[in-house]
This record gives structure tokens, sequence and C-alpha cells, in this order.
């Protein structure tokens, strides 16, 4: 399903949580200084996911 859709600019991260989102239709950008110069460049609010599965891979790997 996902090699029928263009991977966004989080495709070439390590982390797992970062890569299940790698082929959302969203301009996502990592933690980082980029993130913030173009939200300030554009005017625009940053929205900031906390890792709602997080919780789900520390409770798999306890």
């Amino acid at each position: 399903m996902d090699q029928n859709r263009n991977p966004n600019r989080l495709i070439n991260k390590k982390s797992p949580y970062l890569l299940q989102h790698a082929y959302n239709p969203i301009d996502w950008h990592a933690w980082g200084e980029e993130a913030f110069e173009k939200a300030k460049r554009e005017d625009k609010p940053v929205f900031l996911s906390c890792g709602y599965s997080t919780c789900h891979w520390w409770q798999l790997n306890q």
C-alpha cells in the first residue's frame, strides 16, 4: 500500500515512531531548527506530536 504513495521527509529517520508517519500526506518535520525556522518564516504555529505510540513501544519492551 505505501509503495503507491510518496513518502515525506520522515522516511530517512531512524526512529520507529517517526517512520510510521513517513507516508502521511502531511509535511512533517522532525524536532529541530528547520521546523521552527520554517514556522517563523511562514508565520505559522508549530503542531507538536508528543509521541502517542511511545508508551505502546515502552510497554512492549517491558
